[in-house]
């Protein structure tokens, strides 16, 4: 049993990281509340999100194949899971469906692995997840013991989970397009991939862009030449009518500037000398070190946190704001760069012009993100509390096993899952990933702060066999705060988004699921 000194470190600010050492709540700033003294405020909490759906005729699951078969192809890869058109689907047709996607990635892995070994070597094949009559939700668990539980596979498949393959500091991103490198077919993908990226154009070059419809194909993936402009679009930034775009481009970009001219010189200020200089020490931690340590890009990052913190004084600064810049500036910036990996990309080169363009869409997609979901951020980061507080009674229904383990040997959910809330999960996944995720989280309704939940519990129990094999309370609180998933690809991040579309189909409109 841990002691209370070694529990109490997990409350106090990091100033740094330390490889293979347990990690303290990144982003505290101020003390959790504690769920045993304040067991009224938890009582009030609300109930799990709920997701309207509106009344439609009921569809046949052969209806909903054939209608979105161009983006799902759920029987030749998994780069196209799951491409919503969430609102048209009753809960039955959506699980069948999931199941089936996940059922046919086993078959897959599992015929993979016999390839690579020889004729006397094959394994007995293994059943991938049966089917879910009405929803059960033990697929997440049979799923996750399927990642764990097969014959060898080869390295190119899925490489094993080995705790030093935890994610470093500094990461290697590459943005290609939405397929991991090195999958089969290289030629079948280009091709797909080329009809999928047709498909984007066509949308967004009509004069006015259906937006549900772009919600839909870019559920399943965003192409790598049209995220820029799908994202600006996708979080509202910019208007669905293609008149009216460039003058909203021109005026937000003005507005931007004229805030930098109004306050950043105050950032020496003694009322704000200390937001700035947290904002300071906070950017030289970030990944990919290579591009943030770039002088321009620094300052870049700099006059985004601070103007954002000047006008949002409800919350202020707070850490783990700064890594939501991240993903819109690489997306943005990899618009204007020749080089695939972005840790090599000398910001330098590109245009003063280009670069302030980039710095002010940046600041205003990550306003539009940081707006529903500002509680997380607010005095004693309500929102956190109250979603850490749902994941915990969510993991109990869906994995009671995971839980009473986690309980059994004292490891309290804020201890890994602050970092996965504050941070929406980037410290814990590859950059790569998490644009990978954004792409999804900006497609489906309130993606950040509610769909965001459901992804954090698949997660979670993704992991239920490592984490039911480890007997100590730090042994176990290291393995969750240094996940293995540096070798992690689009394809794995698929299977969490469809078993999070799942958990979400059956929990959100269904509050009293959580009640045993």
């Amino acid at each position: 049993m841990a002691s209370d000194g070694v529990r109490k470190q997990f409350w106090k600010r990091s100033n740094s990281k330390v490889p293979g050492s347990i990690q303290h709540v990144y982003g505290a700033q101020h003390p959790p509340f504690d769920p045993l003294l304040h067991g009224t405020w938890l009582k009030a909490t609300p109930k799990v999100p709920t997701t309207p759906v509106k009344a439609k005729r009921v569809s046949t699951f052969q209806e909903f194949e054939s209608n979105t078969s161009d983006a799902w192809d759920a029987g030749e890869d998994d780069d196209e899971l799951l491409a919503m058109a969430a609102e048209s689907l009753n809960t039955e047709v959506v699980m069948e469906t999931a199941n089936r996607v996940l059922r046919d990635h086993s078959q897959r892995q599992e015929q993979h692995a016999q390839e690579a070994l020889g004729p006397e070597q094959k394994p007995k094949p293994v059943a991938g997840p049966p089917p879910v009559p009405g929803g059960d939700l033990r697929l997440v668990k049979s799923v996750s013991e399927s990642h764990t539980s097969r014959p060898a596979e080869s390295a190119s498949d899925t490489a094993p989970l080995q705790r030093s393959q935890s994610l470093p500091h500094s990461v290697t991103v590459t943005l290609g397009g939405v397929s991991d490198p090195g999958t089969p077919s290289s030629s079948a993908l280009s091709e797909r991939e080329a009809s999928r990226l047709d498909k984007f154009q066509q949308l967004l070059a009509g004069p006015h862009t259906d937006l549900e419809e772009l919600r839909r194909l870019s559920w399943s993936g965003i192409p790598k030449p049209v995220r820029p402009i799908t994202w600006k679009l996708l979080s509202g930034y910019l208007p669905a009518n293609v008149d009216r775009r460039p003058s909203t481009l021109q005026r937000k970009q003005k507005e931007y500037f004229a805030f930098i001219e109004h306050y950043y010189d105050s950032r020496n200020d003694d009322v704000h000398q200390d937001t700035y200089r947290q904002i300071h020490i906070d950017i030289p931690r970030m990944s990919p070190e290579a591009l943030i340590l770039q002088p321009k890009v620094t300052e870049i990052f700099e006059r985004i946190l601070f103007i954002w913190a000047i006008r949002h004084p409800a919350s202020g600064y707070v850490q783990g704001i700064n890594d939501l810049v991240t993903p819109f500036f690489v997306v943005f910036i990899c618009e204007y760069i020749e080089e695939e990996d972005v840790d090599v990309a000398d910001v330098s080169r590109v245009p003063a012009e280009v670069l302030r363009n980039v710095e002010a869409d940046t600041y205003w997609c990550m306003s539009k993100l940081l707006d529903g979901i500002q509680d997380n951020y607010t005095f004693a980061q309500p929102g956190i509390q109250m979603k850490v507080k749902m994941l915990e009674e969510l993991v109990s229904r869906i994995d009671e096993q995971v839980h009473r383990h986690l309980e059994q040997h004292e490891v309290r959910y804020l201890q890994f899952a602050f970092r996965w809330m504050n941070n929406l999960l980037m410290r814990e996944l590859p950059l790569r990933c998490t644009i990978r995720l954004w792409d999804t989280y900006q497609s489906e309704p309130e993606g950040f702060s509610h769909f965001h939940l459901y992804v954090c519990a698949a997660f979670l129990v993704r992991w239920r066999k490592e984490i039911l094999e480890e007997r100590d309370f730090q042994e176990l609180l290291l393995f969750l705060q240094n996940l293995p998933t540096a070798h992690w690809g689009n394809e794995d991040v698929s299977l969490l988004l469809a078993e999070a579309y799942r958990l979400k189909f059956a929990f959100a409109d269904a509050p009293n699921h959580y009640k045993k």
